[in-house]
């Protein structure tokens, strides 16, 4: 079991975010306000979970204020924060100013990373961003990233990116990761496709 932190200030949004990826944020509302300000004051981290449609998600990523981009005269503050650590919401906590829990900070499984489970995802990774791109990440880049880092730098909708992250070991996100990407080349390889068949109103050109 991981450990327990109680009274954790809660950040309900309509995004994911992963541990290690770095997002900017607008802190407009009173509540998030206040809450952003005690945690610059004591150094803490809040957690970032997904209000989608089916609700508030139980498993997100605590996050720290990496960067305080703006302070405006209202309070408002633009801010860049990164993911640090899954966990899972236990309890509400409702005597605050700003949303709060209950949660257990998440410990990783120790199953060992299959042999094939890295090469396989990277390769697809490397393929996607090479076919975006036109350019292929070398192959010592590739080697210490993780599931989360190559994650981050995707568009992956929202769903996609919050089984990822409930994903407990390295080896089942790295398949994982493997799979999302071999389905976004596909989706980018069709869109490409569809494109050029517009712009010859569905003929091909001698």
């Amino acid at each position: 079991m991981g450990e327990i932190v109680e009274r954790f200030p809660l950040f309900p949004l309509g995004l994911v975010l992963l541990p290690g990826e770095v997002v900017p944020l607008h802190i407009f509302e009173e509540r998030y306000k206040a809450m952003v300000s005690d945690c610059l004051e004591a150094e803490s981290e809040f957690g970032i979970l997904w209000m989608g449609d089916e609700g508030l998600k139980e498993i997100g990523c605590s996050a720290r204020v990496s960067q305080v981009i703006e302070r405006m005269d209202d309070g408002r503050l633009n801010i860049l924060v990164e993911g640090t650590r899954a966990f899972r919401l236990e309890r509400r906590i409702d005597d605050m100013e700003y949303p709060a829990g209950e949660v257990e900070l998440l410990d990783e499984d120790r199953a060992p990373v299959g042999d094939e489970s890295g090469p396989a995802a990277r390769a697809e990774y490397a393929n996607l961003v090479e076919r975006v791109t036109d350019s292929r990440p070398e192959a010592e880049d590739l080697a210490g990233l993780s599931a989360y880092a190559m994650a981050a730098t995707i568009a992956l909708e929202l769903d996609a990116k919050q089984q990822l992250l409930e994903i407990r070991d390295e080896g089942g996100r790295l398949e994982r990761l493997a799979a999302l990407c071999a389905k976004a080349l596909e989706r980018f390889d069709y869109a490409q496709r569809a494109a050029e068949s517009a712009q010859t109103n569905g003929k091909v050109p001698h």
